[in-house]
């Protein structure tokens, strides 16, 4: 069974860990204080009934009247007063339940043998502890609510800082190379967070550099490749006819593609191509180019539209589109215009799995149901021209309930290529296409 996570935010965990430590510091101050006035309360109740009982002696000896609530050999006189009056000392007693208000205790033995005792509950200044225990409990809620508001405001500091830096993060793993992460929290504070900023900022120039250090080293082999290779092209072309000179020219000719190919994709690696945008009605243009590339191939138009984009382009990745299908699928070929989206559908055995989950890798040639032929540079052209359009390129393989075909038959078969065409003209630096991933 899986586990399942609980995802909870920054702010909250903060939050709770301040309420929670503050919900123990008051629930222990406050149990400290009560104690303790209780304590003091509680002495000074013994003291006062001391000072009392002295006084109701004096006024007793000296005037035989019982003053200040004192009676003579009280019959509810606790047993430890008897027993201390028996050995002639004067003490105090606390009747304390733990409940209520404690009843104060106070004798002193007489000449004549008898005891006089005073006794009293001091409500008046136990309700004062009553009142300072609801003090106790409401500065105690006012602490915990200001912990919470605390543990908020610095949770919710820090975890919109880090959520800057995952949003800036993305855009670097996508390919814009302009963002950077400490740029994007902003602020002044200097925590942690600035310091994994300052980290991801570094990784990225650096890899960045790497990238173009790779992308100007293809470029530039690729660049002294084409001079030899047309030469070479031109000396097959004085061969005099035959089957080795045919294998020459075409080994040749390959060569050719594959230099001119390389360079390409070193040029939309660097972001130095622009498109040359032009109002075009999309079903007349794919018709006209598919007839031109495949006559085979099958184009069905359920609506028309309307697009500004670079026509040689769209030509390009239509035509990588249709030559990886007729390489590595199976006929028929089918083309569906639909407004601004296009899918492009052989009957093969399907994309790869690794194609499916990372996109097209360049000199990747596919699985061993497709065919190893070719540089496999083709679909990583088609998605690089689709980022300078500012379309979106996604790959899957036939689905019964999306393409509406008999699974029994085998029709589910096949390499689906959709083209999301947008909606307005592209940015200059155009925007990445989305490979997605089957569920």
């Amino acid at each position: 069974m899986r586990r399942l996570a609980l995802r909870t935010g920054l702010r909250w965990k903060v939050s709770l860990a301040i309420a929670a430590v503050s919900t123990l510091v008051a629930v222990v101050l406050s149990l400290v204080v009560h104690n303790a006035a209780r304590v003091s309360m509680l002495d000074n109740s013994r003291t006062v009934m001391d000072e009392r009982v002295k006084v109701a002696q004096r006024w007793y000896e000296q005037s035989r009247v019982l003053g200040f609530g004192a009676k003579l050999d009280d019959p509810h006189l606790p047993e430890q007063l008897k027993k201390e009056a028996w050995r002639g000392q004067r003490a105090t007693y606390l009747e304390d339940s733990g409940t209520g208000t404690p009843e104060v205790w106070a004798s002193v033995p007489l000449r004549n043998g008898k005891v006089l005792s005073v006794h009293t509950k001091f409500q008046d200044r136990f309700a004062v502890l009553n009142d300072l225990d609801r003090v106790l409990i409401i500065g105690s809620v006012a602490v915990v609510l200001g912990g919470i508001a605390l543990g908020v405001l610095i949770g919710d500091q820090l975890s919109r800082r880090l959520r800057k830096a995952a949003t800036a993060a993305r855009k670097l793993a996508e390919g814009d190379s302009e963002v950077r992460v400490r740029e994007s929290i902003g602020g002044r504070v200097r925590d942690e967070t600035d310091d994994l900023a300052r980290a991801v900022d570094g990784m990225a120039e650096a890899l960045q550099q790497r990238l173009e250090a790779e992308r100007r080293v293809t470029a530039d082999i690729a660049h002294e490749l084409r001079t030899p290779v047309t030469g070479l092209l031109t000396a097959a072309e004085l061969l005099p006819p035959g089957r080795p000179t045919e294998l020459v020219r075409d080994r040749a000719q390959a060569m050719r593609t594959l230099v001119e190919d390389v360079l390409e994709v070193a040029r939309l690696d660097g972001f130095a191509e622009r498109a040359e945008l032009q109002e075009i009605a999309v079903a007349e243009f794919i018709t006209r180019r598919v007839r031109a590339v495949d006559p085979e191939a099958a184009v069905n138009v359920v609506r028309d539209a309307h697009v500004s984009t670079d026509p040689r382009r769209l030509e390009r990745i239509l035509g990588n589109l249709l030559a990886n299908a007729a390489r590595h699928g199976k006929p028929p070929f089918e083309v569906t215009v639909e407004g601004r989206i296009l899918r492009v559908r052989d009957h093969g055995p399907g994309f790869p799995e690794e194609l499916l989950a990372d996109g097209p890798s360049r000199f990747r040639t596919g699985s061993k149901d497709r065919a190893g032929t070719g540089h496999g540079l083709g679909l990583t052209i088609a998605a690089g021209q689709a980022r300078v359009l500012g379309a979106r390129l996604t790959f899957r393989n036939a689905d019964p309930l999306m393409d509406s075909c008999d699974e029994a038959d085998g029709e589910c078969r096949g390499a689906v290529a959709v083209l999301w065409l947008p909606e307005s003209a592209p940015t200059n630096t155009g925007s990445f296409p989305i490979i997605e991933v089957p569920d």
